[in-house]
């Protein structure tokens, strides 16, 4: 895929989510991706559904998980526990210019492909549970980890039930794009400043939940104010939260300020609201907030979805549906923008995917390269970038290294 960083390589080595997202992003930004996989297995995300039935003898159920997170870059298997494979690994990296990888600390120290063992021109992007020091940096963690350390996961729910995990792998997420932002700017120190020297960067997943705590931590430290769940509203502002709608479906409708309530009085056709004490001021409407929150859903639940939005976006009043895929799928402004691409998975075959986000106004949004299958690179990659001959190559198989 062209783009910005188009000629610039990067090494994914790692597993799951949060390294190979980060790669994933550099990637759909034009650098080439390289996937270092364990041979005979791979990535743990070809092992997570949901599958979808193939003809193919040695991918039988294929995993959709793995069609997304795995597109834009190339699979070679290289054993990383064996010297060769661990040679052959620094060779490769001495070609690249940044190493991403999510094992526990010390793991590449162990392997003699840390970035001490490497080129210092390279930036090394290194993901972990707890970061690379402190007493926590050996324990073991996924993304829960992260969002509970993190004090995402005490935020988020209703105050009378336990922490709701939000509905994807959220700081896999965010730290993968945090750590591509961190290894752009060292590219470009070592670059566009000439430095000459890379970096190494240390993400943790329970850091990328952290920076987005907002006032959090701010209002521990001067009022000693511990911020827990709120559910869907908010304490100091109202109406706002996820309104019912007659055909079964939630609204979001943000009337909060001054303006948007009175616009929201209109899209309901109840100017009398505005006359209400109870509701003249945001404070009032906050004091008040379930009898304000509770005639707001009345309203809701009497009409559709569709028709809660016509009527809120008539009157210039914030809203959305919670969207399923389904409701994506449908959507004119997602076709308009070319929000879904098809990707041509070489196993699945042509699969509906999110594009590549976010876009350079006047390029177009090329799809994706379909995720590779395991090891479909190795020969290619091996001797077009290290100059293996067939007779080497043949004899690493047979070892076992490849």
């Amino acid at each position: 895929m062209s783009g910005p960083l188009e000629g610039l390589r990067v090494v994914d080595l790692g597993t799951r989510i949060a390294a190979p997202f980060c790669a994933g992003l550099l990637g759909e930004l034009g650098a080439e991706v390289i996937k270092i996989e364990q041979p005979g297995t791979g990535d743990f995300m070809r092992e997570i559904g949901p599958f979808v039935a193939t003809d193919e003898p040695d991918s039988p159920a294929y995993s959709l998980f793995w069609a997304v997170e795995g597109r834009g870059r190339k699979s070679v298997t290289l054993d990383l526990r064996k010297a060769e494979g661990q040679d052959l690994f620094r060779r490769l990296a001495a070609t690249a210019d940044v190493v991403v990888e999510n094992f526990r600390p010390g793991t590449l120290e162990k392997w003699h492909i840390a970035p001490g063992d490497l080129d210092p021109k390279l930036v090394t992007v290194r993901i972990s549970s707890f970061g690379q020091d402190g007493p926590y940096a050996k324990r073991p963690g996924l993304d829960r980890v992260g969002i509970g350390y993190g004090g995402l996961l005490h935020l988020t729910g209703y105050p009378d039930r336990p922490p709701v995990r939000v509905g994807v792998t959220i700081t896999d997420y965010l730290t993968g794009v945090f750590a591509a932002n961190a290894a752009v700017a060292a590219l470009y120190q070592r670059d566009a400043r000439r430095s000459g020297m890379g970096a190494v960067i240390d993400a943790a997943l329970y850091g990328a939940s952290l920076r987005i705590l907002e006032w959090t931590i701010a209002a521990y430290d001067r009022l000693g104010v511990v911020r827990s769940r709120e559910g869907n509203r908010l304490a100091n502002s109202a109406p706002l939260d996820n309104y019912p709608t007659a055909d079964g479906k939630y609204v979001c409708v943000v009337a909060g300020s001054d303006a948007n309530f009175s616009r929201l009085c209109k899209a309901m056709d109840r100017p009398d609201l505005l006359d209400d004490p109870r509701f003249t001021r945001l404070a009032d409407r906050a004091a008040h907030g379930d009898e304000i929150n509770g005639i707001v859903a009345e309203w809701t639940a009497s009409h559709t979805a569709v028709e809660v939005e016509e009527a809120c976006v008539a009157c210039d009043v914030p809203v959305a549906t919670a969207y399923s895929a389904a409701d994506m799928f449908a959507d004119p402004h997602f076709a308009a923008r070319g929000d879904l691409v098809t990707v041509d998975d070489p196993v699945a075959g042509p699969l509906r995917q999110q594009a590549p986000y976010p876009r350079f106004v006047g390029q177009p949004v090329a799809p994706p390269v379909g995720a590779p299958r395991l090891g479909m690179h190795t020969r290619e990659v091996l001797h077009d970038v290290l100059a293996l001959d067939d007779t080497t190559l043949d004899q690493l198989a047979r070892d076992g290294v490849i």
